[in-house]
C-alpha cells in the first residue's frame, strides 16, 4: 500500500490566538463518468439486497427534504439537475445535516461575525470561479434555504463500505483516503498532535472518482477532533451559493486562461467559532468552538498544500497527478499555485507569512517552489505528475 504523499508548506505560530489563511487555487482537470448498472436489485442476491436497505436508510437520514420553490409562472420543482449529474436540494437552514450533530439539534445558524479581519481586501480576491449547478437559469436557492449535494446509492456503492463511505482514514502524520485514487489542494488549519489529540479545520478542492463518479475538482470541507474525520460543516445563513461536494466552474487549461478560487479561514475573536469565505465576500459557514479542544482556544499551525493518495498496492509508484500534474518549475499556466498567504495574529490583523517551510514528501514525483512579489504576495507553485523517469 502507498503513502500519501504531499507538497506541503508550514507556517508556525505558536503564540497566535487567532489563524487566518487566504489561498488561490489552481486546477486542470478532464472530467470523466463513472456509471453502475441500474435496476438490478430484483437479481442481486440477499447480502446485496440487505446492503442495499442499509444504504437507503443512511440515505433517507442525511437527504434532507427540500422546499418546494417556484420557477416561471407555475412549474415546482424540488430539485436543480446541474450539468455536471449531480441534484442540489433547496434545505431549510436549520434542518440541515449538520443540525443532526447532538450539540446542535434544536438549533439555528448563527448570524455572521460583524467584525472581519484587519486588512482584508475583498478585492484581492477571484470572483470568476462558480459551481456548475449554479450556471443553469434555476441555479439559486430561496432566501433560509442552503444548497445540498444530493447522496445517492451510486455514491455510496462506489466506496469500500457504507463506514468509511464519506470519511477519510488518517495514517501517521499525513492523511489517507476513502477513496482509491484522490487528488486534493487545500488548507489545513491545526492544533494539537498528530497522533490521538488533533484538531484540525480543513477547506480546499478535491478529485475523487470513488467519492463523486467524475473527475471533475470539487470543494470540500472536514473537521478532525482526535481520530474522527467527518464532512460535517455548518452552512452559512440565509442565501447561500455554494454547495459542499458540488463541482468547480471554469477550469483552468494547460498553457490557457487561468482560474483560481479564494479561501478565508478565521476565528471569530468575539464567539470563538472557525469561520470560513469563499470568493469575494461570500461567508458559507462556520465550525463551532465547541465542537473542538485545542482549537477551541487558537490555532498551532497552518499548512498549504497538494496530495494524492492511491491506496491500491503496485509495487511501483502511483501515476496520478497532483494539482495540474506539472512540477513547480514550470510556473504559471501550467502548475498549480496558492497564491496572497497570509497570517491574523492576536488582535485580527493580517500580517505576511514569516516563518514559512517547504515540504515535498517525493521531490522527484511533486515538488515545491516558493515565491513573493507586489502582485501575488507570498506565493507557491507545486504539483507534479507522479511516476516518470526520476520517480519510479
Amino acid at each position: 500500500m502507498h503513502p500519501s504523499s504531499s507538497s506541503t508548506s508550514k507556517s508556525q505560530w505558536t503564540k497566535t490566538s487567532i489563524i487566518f489563511t487566504f489561498v488561490c487555487i489552481l486546477f486542470l482537470f478532464v472530467p470523466f463518468v463513472v456509471s453502475l448498472p441500474k435496476n438490478e436489485t430484483a437479481f442481486r442476491p440477499m447480502q446485496e439486497l440487505k446492503k442495499l436497505k442499509r444504504i437507503r436508510t443512511h440515505l433517507k437520514k442525511i437527504n434532507k427534504p427540500s422546499i418546494k420553490t417556484i420557477q416561471a409562472f407555475f412549474f415546482i420543482y424540488f430539485f436543480i439537475n446541474s450539468p455536471d449529474g449531480d441534484l442540489i436540494d433547496c434545505v431549510l437552514s436549520h434542518l440541515q445535516p449538520a443540525f443532526d450533530h447532538p450539540k446542535l439539534k434544536g438549533q439555528k445558524p448563527l448570524e455572521p461575525p460583524l467584525e472581519m479581519p484587519n486588512g482584508h481586501n475583498s478585492s484581492d480576491e477571484s470572483t470568476e470561479t462558480f459551481q456548475l449547478w449554479a450556471e443553469s437559469s434555476t441555479g439559486f436557492c430561496p432566501q433560509g434555504s442552503v444548497p445540498i449535494r444530493r447522496t445517492t446509492e451510486k455514491d455510496v456503492l462506489r466506496a469500500s463500505s457504507l463506514r468509511r463511505f464519506g470519511r477519510k482514514i488518517r495514517g501517521g502524520v499525513r492523511h489517507d483516503t476513502m477513496s482509491g485514487v484522490m487528488n486534493l489542494s487545500q488548507l489545513w488549519v491545526i492544533s494539537g498532535s498528530f497522533g490521538n489529540d488533533l484538531n484540525t479545520v480543513e477547506a480546499g478542492w478535491q478529485v475523487s472518482p470513488e467519492l463523486y463518479g467524475d473527475g471533475y475538482p470539487r470543494f470540500f470541507t472536514y473537521w478532525t477532533v482526535r481520530t474522527i474525520n467527518v464532512l460535517y460543516h455548518v452552512l452559512g445563513y440565509g442565501y447561500v451559493m455554494i454547495a459542499i461536494g458540488a463541482a468547480i466552474s471554469p477550469r483552468s487549461s494547460y498553457k490557457g486562461k487561468q482560474f483560481d478560487i479564494g479561501i478565508m479561514i478565521w476565528k471569530d475573536p468575539k464567539h470563538g467559532h472557525w469561520w470560513l469565505q469563499f470568493g469575494s465576500g461570500l461567508l458559507i459557514g462556520y465550525w463551532p468552538s465547541f465542537l473542538f479542544s485545542h482549537l477551541q482556544k487558537h490555532a498551532s499551525m497552518i499548512q498549504f498544500g497538494g496530495e494524492i493518495v492511491n491506496s491500491r498496492s503496485r509495487g511501483y509508484h502511483t501515476s496520478t497527478q497532483m494539482g495540474s500534474g506539472h512540477f513547480a518549475d514550470e510556473g504559471f499556466g501550467k502548475a498549480s499555485y496558492f497564491r496572497n498567504l497570509k497570517v491574523v495574529d492576536w488582535d485580527n490583523s493580517l500580517l505576511p507569512l514569516t516563518n514559512l517551510h517547504l515540504l515535498a514528501d517525493h521531490p522527484n514525483c511533486y515538488d515545491i517552489k516558493a515565491g513573493k512579489n507586489n502582485v501575488w504576495g507570498n506565493y507557491i507553485y507545486y504539483g507534479g505528475p507522479g511516476k516518470n523517469g526520476r520517480c519510479q
